[in-house]
């Protein structure tokens, strides 16, 4: 069975802002911390083919990556998925979602769905530990810098 694993966040800024920025893909470097370099390989009306590179790990290893997102601004959604699996995966897709949350602000979802290689050196199971780790620190530090981008639109004396 594929791992899978469903994540949020709201973030104190309104949908329109959160949308905008969160799919700036050339800004991802400073809106991931994982992220070091995103080169946009095709645009082609709502859907854009890119290729992600990490930061390199403590022994030098740099993973890369070919991914295509789809967005739809209308119902602020995305479907994304890996071009490039590489050597761990057999998948990777992942649905972003943008609404407006109760109290204000904007709720960001990610579910992500993939299948690990059969020699792997983690299973579905250890991978789906490893990515909600991953991405709640992810989503915290995008939230934050979103939030400190929209207050400083809101304050420009600030």
């Amino acid at each position: 069975m594929p791992g899978r694993t469903d994540n949020e966040i709201v973030i104190a800024a309104p949908p329109d802002v959160v949308w905008e920025l969160a799919n700036d893909l050339e800004s991802w470097p400073e809106l991931f911390t994982e992220y070091e370099r995103v080169e946009i390989l095709e645009r082609d009306g709502d859907r854009v083919r890119f290729r992600l590179t990490m930061h390199p790990e403590p022994d030098g290893t740099v993973w890369s990556w070919v991914s295509e997102r789809r967005v739809d601004p209308v119902t602020r959604t995305v479907h994304a998925k890996r071009v490039e699996t590489g050597l761990l995966l057999e998948f990777m897709h992942i649905f972003w979602e943008f609404h407006e949350a109760d109290g204000g602000g904007t709720r960001m979802r990610w579910i992500q769905q993939f299948e690990m290689r059969p020699d792997a050196p983690v299973d579905n199971e250890g991978a789906a530990e490893h990515l909600n780790r991953q991405t709640r620190t992810e989503m915290r530090h995008i939230k934050e810098a979103i939030e400190r981008r929209a207050a400083a639109a809101a304050d420009p004396a600030a």
